[in-house]
């Protein structure tokens, strides 16, 4: 993990998300409509299909869910289908006027509170109490200062609380494609090719990347235990078709077995998914 982004200011990792929320293009329907958010969770959960195994939905029924980092809501709103309660934080509102949007659509407002927000200074704007689930994917490594986040999330975790989340996995195969493919193999510049490279958007100011040992060593820097480690997601789509939203598998993994790929993911995939207990 590289100590740069430390200095990177938080301005600018919300110019960046502002200027394109994360998966604002997986419809080409008009923003805002059903049709158009029902694409975009189809895509999203057709891409990355660990997604619900992992948050667990139906779990959280009748419980609060603290979500950080929503997004224009995909896995806010299937939260509060399954009867979850949930505060979402972003921090920006271009993506929080969306997830407002698409809860009103789906008939779900009652069920969320939507709140702007820095999660480096999270209690300043959400009074702390005690969740049942904390949840944040893919958020975390975006963010110059993690550890302060994590130092947040312990306000608002009890001692039955679990907290899920998701942060980029540096031995992964995705990191390799970038490596070679970017960085014509110039290992010493990996953790500034990795930010340049990690998004559907080139350019992102912060990315940080964890290995199984150093997602563990954060979590526990910062008070908690992870009980469960999972490693999945290797993109497999030629990006050519898949903008164009057809979903032709690349030909090196078109011919691999099924269960060879599966265990390819689960060893060198991006997502590194980690859940963790207060200790």
């Amino acid at each position: 993990m590289s100590a740069s982004f430390q200095d990177i200011p938080i301005s600018r990792v919300s110019d960046y998300w502002s200027s394109r929320p994360c998966n604002i293009r997986h419809s080409p329907k008009p923003i805002g409509s059903r049709e158009y958010f029902d694409e975009v969770e189809a895509r999203k959960y057709l891409v990355e299909p660990h997604i619900p195994e992992f948050a667990d939905f139906a779990r959280w029924k009748g419980k609060k869910v603290l979500e950080i980092g929503c997004g224009i809501g995909t896995d806010t709103i299937n939260f509060a289908r399954h009867g979850a309660r949930v505060t979402a934080v972003d921090l920006t509102e271009k993506s929080l006027d969306i997830a407002r949007g698409r809860a009103k659509v789906f008939g779900l407002g009652d069920n969320i509170r939507f709140i702007q927000a820095n999660a480096e200074k999270l209690s300043e704007a959400i009074p702390p109490e005690p969740y049942d689930l904390v949840y944040s994917f893919g958020v975390i490594h975006h963010t110059p200062h993690p550890g302060r986040v994590l130092e947040e999330i312990r306000k608002y975790v009890g001692p039955d609380s679990t907290v899920k989340i998701m942060v980029y996995h540096r031995w992964s195969w995705k990191v390799l494609w970038v490596l070679f493919g970017y960085g014509k193999g110039q290992i010493w510049k990996l953790s500034q090719l990795i930010a340049e490279h990690s998004e559907a958007q080139t350019g992102c100011p912060v990315t940080y990347s964890y290995s199984r040992a150093t997602g563990r060593e954060l979590l526990d820097q910062h008070g908690f235990q992870v009980t469960g480690v999972m490693v999945d997601h290797i993109f497999s789509y030629s990006i050519p078709e898949y903008v164009k939203y057809q979903y032709k598998v690349v030909w090196y993994f078109r011919w691999m077995p099924k269960p060879l790929f599966r265990l390819l993911e689960r060893a060198f995939g991006w997502h590194l998914c980690l859940t963790a207990k207060p200790k």
